[in-house]
């Protein structure tokens, strides 16, 4: 049989048992192929062409599944909705008996996925995957990844909140909270970038225990407080969905109540690539809103923690920082508090009533004659954080402002893709 006869498929699967739903992959994959439900993300196989954009972002390997399959029976986008594990793989007899005896090894195979410099972003939809580093800074930490977890020896650690208060003014009903959860003597190695899954008590309507639900370490990597085995995380209360629908966030409204005291299951660490840079000189352009700002957080306060140290050079340290109003921003008051030679600091808010909208992006553009510079220096890296909405805009002024400045974008968007300078979290 030719292999343009091929009747085999290796259907890319997600693995639901592992998958902490933090919609990395389908705002990664180039083909439109990744939804999700309130239940799995999962992955059409009429869509997918196995370029493998998905699977280095991932930050628990759940996305790195295979099956091999039957071209005409493959699992179907419902089918993978109502999944609570992986099937097992079909034997080689099965899939012989399937295809009524052919060649279980004539499996398809697929093309790769686009070069940056083949990517017209006029043109097409905006995706992360496009865009955004998959490989670390050269000088980042190690860090370990899914050391708890299903798939792990130990699946759940639980952790003791030591600390829980608002940093926002603007109430009980929107507030954003700083948490801290103490781990004792289990070790959980996190550094700045990361983040860990929170596993909420209880069953949801279908009698299923919660998912996971991801949230970015804000502390540094010795500690909320140095020398002590804690991390601090930044959890704003939801009380509607993305289509402003009520509706009370499983997850956050539990890490919002929480008293000091409380018991509460983690799992991690996760992510791999989101790490700051710790050579030397190395600059870094920290752009987020809302609780994107956590890792941005964590970032600043280990540069601070160094300066105090006295033995280490830090660069230039810039953060664009966007929220509705100063009242929802988190950590508004101690940021103002920060040296001014230390971190460059720019706010924007936009439902400021009498002032017109202000975003994180126009920011970047009265900044200009100072990021240019930057984005061609190999020793500068830039972070985003927050809302998904926020992306394209940022990408698109870091283009434009790269252009104005008789910077040639398709080399300058490479060189921070492969160099491992622009990373996009958002969610």
């Amino acid at each position: 049989m030719d292999a343009s006869d091929v009747i085999f498929l290796k259907q890319h699967l997600i693995d639901p048992e592992i998958c902490i739903r933090c919609n990395t992959c389908e705002a990664t994959c180039p083909t439109g192929a990744i939804t999700h439900d309130s239940n799995n993300y999962v992955v059409d196989a009429a869509k997918c062409n196995l370029c493998m954009a998905c699977v280095p972002p991932c930050p628990t390997g759940s996305i790195d599944n295979w099956r091999t399959v039957p071209r005409a029976r493959t699992y179907s986008v419902e089918e993978q909705l109502g999944w609570d594990s992986l099937p097992e793989a079909l034997s080689e007899a099965e899939l012989a008996e399937a295809a009524g005896g052919v060649d279980v090894a004539l499996v398809a195979q697929a093309g790769s996925a686009p070069a940056l410099a083949d990517i017209d972003p006029q043109a097409c939809t905006f995706r992360s995957g496009d865009w955004g580093a998959t490989v670390p800074p050269w000088s980042a930490a190690h860090a370990f990844t899914n050391v708890y977890g299903p798939k792990a020896a130990v699946r759940t650690i639980t952790t003791t909140v030591t600390g829980n208060h608002r940093v926002t003014q603007i109430g009980k009903d929107y507030d954003t909270h700083h948490i801290v959860l103490d781990f004792g003597s289990t070790p959980f190695p996190v550094l700045e970038g990361q983040s860990i899954g929170v596993v909420p008590p209880g069953v949801d309507d279908k009698g299923r225990p919660h998912h996971p639900r991801q949230y970015s370490s804000a502390s540094a990597r010795n500690g909320e407080r140095p020398g002590y085995n804690n991390i601090s995380l930044t959890i704003k209360r939801v009380l509607e969905d993305h289509d402003g629908r009520p509706v009370r966030g499983v997850a956050s409204n539990y890490m919002c109540d929480l008293k000091v005291g409380d018991r509460v299951e983690v799992i991690g660490p996760f992510g791999a690539s989101f790490l700051m840079p710790n050579h030397p000189r190395s600059h870094i352009v920290m752009i987020c809103t809302g609780t994107g700002s956590a890792p941005m957080r964590a970032m600043t306060e280990w540069r601070r923690r160094l300066r105090h140290s006295g033995k280490f050079e830090g660069g230039k340290l810039l953060l664009f920082f966007g929220a509705r109003t100063p009242e929802e921003l988190p950590y508004f008051g101690p940021l103002q508090k920060l040296p001014k030679d230390f971190i460059d600091v720019n706010l924007a808010f936009s439902r400021v009533p009498g002032e017109p909208k202000r975003y994180v992006q126009d920011l970047m553009r009265e900044r200009a004659a100072d990021l240019a510079p930057l984005l061609a220096d190999p020793n500068a890296y830039f972070f985003v954080c927050g809302l998904k909405s926020m992306e394209e805009g940022v990408v698109m002024t870091l283009r434009d402002i790269a252009a104005h400045a008789g910077l040639d974008w398709e080399t300058v968007g490479a060189a921070l893709r492969r160099d491992g300078r622009l990373h996009l979290e958002t969610y």
